[in-house]
């Protein structure tokens, strides 16, 4: 008899889990410097995940250089797990085969070029520990993404079953314009522009997010995320089908950290990134906060109807606007 099947039930050992696709075909034109972006995105990563957090790694058919650097830091026990792909399957169906085989209660999907800030865990579990109903939290909170795929959000606002108010946020107004400028929008230049809050108990949380990483409720993937593949390489509203919608469609609420936590960073290395990770390699080294387990709300994804979906979005976004105005 295979001794396996004498075995008692297998444990599971982590609670988080950070999933990142790479597509870098080569180092020449568009993506010659890419390599270093996800090279320094990858370690910051790993410096700032903690002992229940594991990382898994999807190689879209990147090039060679690519396959040794995760080869490498599967080697050396830095990352938990790394697929390997010989062809591009595409952004979205890579992203979401990787979670819907993870076990943990929760899922971040970060894009290549993310450089992640010390304390982005443990900003974004204690959302999820300690606001009911949370489907989703990004580490990068954006100040014009209140009305993007929120009215499940701004329903509970309604209901109150949040307290909500609009708050001034000066210590996001630098990081918010690297952001900003990572797409080439318009910057901000109003220190004191108010942000949609809300809170329950003393946690706070900025309402809506973007996708270039979001951490999200493991059930999502099982329940309101399409079932079958997209088929497309990147682009073309397989976000908004894939993470997105489904955020709002299981009735659990969208939302962002108070302050930011992580960067997008394009196409290039810039002097403050690596000094961002010289920071968090520091802060890593000094930590001796207690790592420990946590325990998640209860959060079951609503049935969809489908019919009454987009009325009761404009309904509520509606009411929203009259009842708290646009802020």
């Amino acid at each position: 008899m295979n001794p396996q099947k004498a075995s008692k039930q297998i444990e599971l050992e982590f609670q988080h889990r950070l999933i990142i696709v790479v597509f870098i075909p080569s180092l020449e034109g568009y993506y010659k410097d890419v390599l270093e972006v996800f090279k320094l995105g990858l370690d910051s990563a790993i410096t700032t995940t903690n002992s229940y957090c594991a990382i898994t790694v999807v190689n879209n058919a990147s090039c060679n250089e690519v396959k040794e650097i995760l080869d490498d830091k599967l080697t050396e026990g830095n990352i938990d797990s790394v697929i390997h792909h010989t062809k591009n399957i595409g952004k979205i169906d890579a992203l979401i085969g990787a979670a819907r085989a993870s076990r943990e209660p929760i899922i971040t999907l970060a894009d290549v070029d993310i450089l992640f800030q010390f304390g982005w865990q443990n900003e974004v579990e204690a959302i999820f520990q300690n606001i009911e109903n949370v489907a989703s939290v990004s580490p990068i909170p954006c100040r014009n993404f209140k009305n993007y795929e929120t009215s499940s959000t701004l329903s509970r606002v309604i209901f109150k079953r949040v307290n909500f108010s609009y708050e001034s946020i000066p210590d996001n107004h630098d990081a918010h314009n690297k952001y900003l400028e990572s797409f080439h929008w318009q910057l901000e230049e109003d220190k004191n522009a108010k942000w949609a809050v809300i809170q329950l108990g003393g946690q706070k949380a900025i309402v809506g997010s973007g996708h270039q990483i979001l951490s999200m409720r493991r059930e999502l993937f099982h329940s309101t995320v399409p079932k079958e593949p997209s088929l497309i390489l990147v682009g073309n509203n397989s976000e908004f089908l894939y993470c997105d919608q489904p955020i709002n469609y299981s009735g659990g609420m969208r939302l962002s950290t108070y302050n930011n936590f992580a960067f997008h960073m394009g196409n290039t290395v810039e002097e403050w990134m690596k000094e961002i990770q010289e920071e968090n390699k520091l802060k890593a080294k000094n930590n001796t906060n207690k790592v420990s387990e946590f325990k998640l709300l209860n959060f079951k994804p609503r049935p969809i109807n489908y019919q009454l979906y987009k009325l009761k979005k404009r309904i509520v976004h509606r009411l929203f606007n009259i009842i708290y105005g646009k802020g």
